[in-house]
């Protein structure tokens, strides 16, 4: 006990050392990694002594390399981008000459000068990136300098609004809330010290301490990385594509468990509700108007009558929510989930208070006392979610609340909020100030809600819902959202920017406050609507405000509801699709919402464009971000381009102007998409694909096309793992006098539909066939010459068939 005290004094005395303010470090102050001096080679594994200190540079995959320097007397930090079981990966070679080493992984190679050492990399035999002066350390920052190539477009830096490409900008790296955030914000809720270029690399800097990311702001073809203690590592990424490069970097650091299949309805959702009685009400009229909706969302007033002086007591007003238990399961049994905020902050007022302090649950001050400041909801002290005692504590309040009946989880202020940085945070290796590691906390705390649920509770898939992360949270179900967003149309227009940036990097169930949260002094009808109609096509559904101004449509007139309750029904008809981008996503890291780029990686310009975006790879969305007009303009890709309303052909290669009014949203579909869809449901427990519509958008310039539908049983957390899933094929082929729509399945699970009716829908079918048959059998079809489309219904037993049309 004495050694242990006196080692947490050492840290103490360390840790409040490294609390100086950042600034610009001049290129006169760096100091290279010193001179090669030997080196020892695994299978997994390259280490380089220096006189400087160590370097391991290991694989993660066969297309991502982890560098860790790690100088001679300088802290280190446990990695958080990586998960502690690591990607595999094909042996490692390495060439030795006399002023250098040549590291090879399947794909990589890293050139390792002897001298002054400083690495650069190839992929495939072709420059990638380099090094320009590697690693600095100084007294108070330390980082990496990345030369940058002429022409060069860089992504990155997580939450921005600032435009797509990020060259120029210096930016800061610490999690900060921006209330009420409109058209511009050079810091948010959700930074990330990572990067994506135009030349196909992608470097993460693995380090959570405070600090700054300079992308040629300062020195035009420099990337600086800079922080103020934290780890002294990167993961460098390469892909032959933009789609492979980001499938490279999640099987480096994780990819995103499937949400439950009730993820992807409707939320009601508000700043919120006050009593059980207002919970009853909301979905007495969800049902009387005709919504659906699959979960309720709980915010503070749960645990307190009060915005202040409640925050930490962890437990239901009995006042307010009477019997929360018999309340939950009343909803579940109307298909509808209970989500409950909680924040990681304990209040000295709360009722819970001396329980913490008691049981060593919070971050401590340098004398080793719970370590106390004042913010907006009153005077507080923060959990350590990075110390074990605090982990034990704070699952067992999620554990007893899951058992009476909870089903998801927000966790909210996790930047942290307000977080000193002279709080003292005790990791199993190391006391760390909180400067350290505030860009982490987020991420701790989700990893712990997830990897405990999933112990405890193991047949359930985690919904975790958080506001700040690092590199790699996806791993743990994240759920980040964009924060207190004006509720105007300055507010709506960045929104499809913070979604692809944050998606690019792993995070691809980042989503908005439909409607907008922060403002707004009387209800704009067409924002409103227009905002609603863009979350059909964002990764989750959730209408959320001040409630000034409800955020849900029922509790707004029936123009308005029936404006909106179409694209929430779509919502659901389009289940079976957003489903497989789900899938698409938790097997290969591919993003449900991804930018025009993808399409054309010839043009980066296109990188830019974040007016438009794809939604898989059927949908062509434009949210409408501007009051009263009557059209958009659309950059096409190449192909052939289908309105999804009104059904009018484009051309692709080319700019439109996309007609629109309040009843439609400007959605294209490109030709050649099969988009299964089912009849909309009161809520996703009674979602039945036995009665199936599969859409196919016909077009002759397409010969050939493919698509398919993944299922499950929307709850086994090990559905993938074990195979608990199917897997249907469609395929279209275009003949000279003749097209086939072939049908194919794969796998199964236990309650799946042993058949299903399929009404096959052909759009921009310009004739009425004279026959339609099914493996050569005529069958009956419907046709609509107004509309040219084509109807054939027929049942499907999974075995493969064709139908043809003559």
């Amino acid at each position: 006990m004495h050694n242990n005290t006196k080692s947490l004094r050492h840290w103490r005395r360390h840790v409040l050392a490294l609390l100086l303010p950042l600034s610009v470090i001049t290129p006169q102050s760096y100091a290279d990694f010193g001179n090669y001096q030997s080196h020892s080679l695994t299978d997994t594994q390259l280490t380089i002594i220096t006189d400087e200190g160590q370097l391991k540079i290991a694989p993660q995959g066969d297309h991502a390399l982890e560098v860790h320097y790690a100088p001679t007397g300088v802290a280190q930090l446990p990695s958080f981008a990586l998960p502690e079981q690591r990607a595999t990966a094909s042996a490692l070679s390495l060439k030795n000459f006399n002023d250098r080493l040549e590291l090879t992984s399947q794909s990589l190679k890293a050139i390792i000068q002897k001298h002054n050492l400083t690495i650069a990399y190839e992929f495939k035999n072709k420059p990638l990136v380099a090094e320009e002066a590697g690693l600095f350390v100084q007294d108070s920052l330390r980082g990496f300098r990345f030369a940058l190539t002429h022409g060069e477009k860089i992504i990155g830096g997580g939450q921005r609004v600032m435009g797509m490409d990020r060259r120029g900008q210096r930016m800061p790296l610490y999690n900060k809330a921006h209330y009420g955030y409109k058209t511009q914000s050079n810091q948010m809720y959700y930074s990330l010290p990572a990067v994506l270029s135009t030349n196909k690399y992608l470097l993460v800097f693995d380090n959570s301490a405070s600090g700054n990311l300079d992308i040629g702001a300062t020195e035009s073809d420099v990337l600086q990385f800079e922080a103020v203690g934290g780890r002294t590592s990167y993961l460098i990424v390469a892909g032959e594509s933009y789609p492979s490069l980001i499938e490279n970097y999640t099987l480096a650091t994780g990819r995103q468990p499937l949400p439950p299949r009730w993820a992807f309805g409707n939320f009601a959702s508000r700043f919120g509700y006050r009593t059980e009685q207002e919970v009853r009400d909301t979905l007495a009229a969800y049902r009387e108007h005709d919504f659906p909706v699959d979960a309720l969302v709980l915010d503070l007033y749960w645990f307190g009558k009060d915005i202040k002086g409640h925050m930490g007591n962890l437990e239901w007003d009995r006042k307010a929510f009477p019997n929360p238990t018999a309340m939950m399961a009343d909803l579940k049994k109307a298909g509808v989930k209970t989500v409950l905020i909680t924040e990681p902050f304990i209040l000295t007022s709360s009722s819970r208070w001396q329980e913490a302090v008691e049981n060593d649950v919070l971050a401590q001050n340098a004398a080793g006392k719970p370590k106390t400041f004042n913010f907006y909801f009153g005077n507080t002290g923060l959990i350590d979610v990075f110390h074990r005692p605090a982990q034990h504590w704070f699952w067992s309040v999620y554990q007893n609340l899951m058992l009476q009946g909870v089903d998801g989880w927000w966790g909210d202020l996790g930047e942290p909020e307000v977080h000193p940085d002279d709080t003292l945070h005790r990791l199993p290796e190391r006391v760390a100030a909180g400067s350290e590691v505030h860009n982490v906390y987020g991420h701790q705390w989700a990893k712990l809600v997830y990897d405990q649920q999933r112990k405890h509770f193991p047949d359930t898939r985690p919904l975790v819902m958080m506001r700040a992360g690092f590199a790699g949270s996806q791993r743990f179900g994240f759920i980040p959202w964009t924060g207190d967003v004006a509720r105007s149309w300055a507010g709506l227009k960045p929104q499809v920017e913070l979604s692809l940036q944050m998606s690019l990097l792993g995070l691809a169930y980042t989503h908005s406050d439909l409607g907008g949260f922060a403002g707004g002094e009387t209800f704009d009808q067409e924002l409103y609507v227009r905002w609603l109609q863009y979350g059909v096509f964002q990764p989750v559904y959730r209408p959320h405000a001040q409630d000034n101004i409800a955020p849900e449509p029922v509790f707004h007139d029936q123009t308005t509801r029936d404006l909106v309750r179409p694209f929430v029904k779509l919502r659901y008809q389009l289940f079976p699709y957003n489903y497989t981008l789900a899938y698409e996503n938790s097997t290969r890291g591919m993003p449900l919402m991804r930018p025009l780029f993808f399409e054309d990686e010839s043009a980066p310009a296109l990188i830019d464009n974040s007016t438009s975006y794809l939604w898989g790879d059927a949908f062509l969305v434009t949210p409408v971000t501007e009051a009263g007009i009557k059209s958009v303009s659309v950059q096409l890709p190449k192909g052939v381009w289908f309105d999804y309303f009104s059904g009018q052909r484009y051309r692709g290669g080319q700019i439109i102007e996309q007609p629109t009014e309040l009843a439609t949203l400007p959605v294209l579909v490109r030709a050649g998409s099969f988009i299964p869809m089912v009849a909309a449901t009161q809520s996703t427990r009674d979602y039945d694909s036995s009665q199936l519509t599969l859409h196919y958008y016909h077009d002759k310039t397409v010969e050939r096309a493919h698509g398919k539908m993944y299922e499950d049983d929307g709850r086994n957390p090990n559905a993938l793992r074990d195979g608990q899933f199917e897997l249907l094929s469609f395929n279209a082929k275009q003949l000279r006098n003749r097209l086939d729509i072939s049908l194919s399945h794969a796998g199964g699970y236990s309650g799946q539909p042993p058949q299903r009716n399929i009404k096959l829908v052909v759009h921009n079918q310009s004739r009425k066939p004279r026959r339609v048959a099914l493996e050569g059998e005529s069958v009956p079809f419907a046709y609509d010459g107004d509309a040219q489309r084509l109807i054939v219904p027929f049942n499907w037993q999974h075995q493969n068939l064709t139908v043809s049309i003559h």
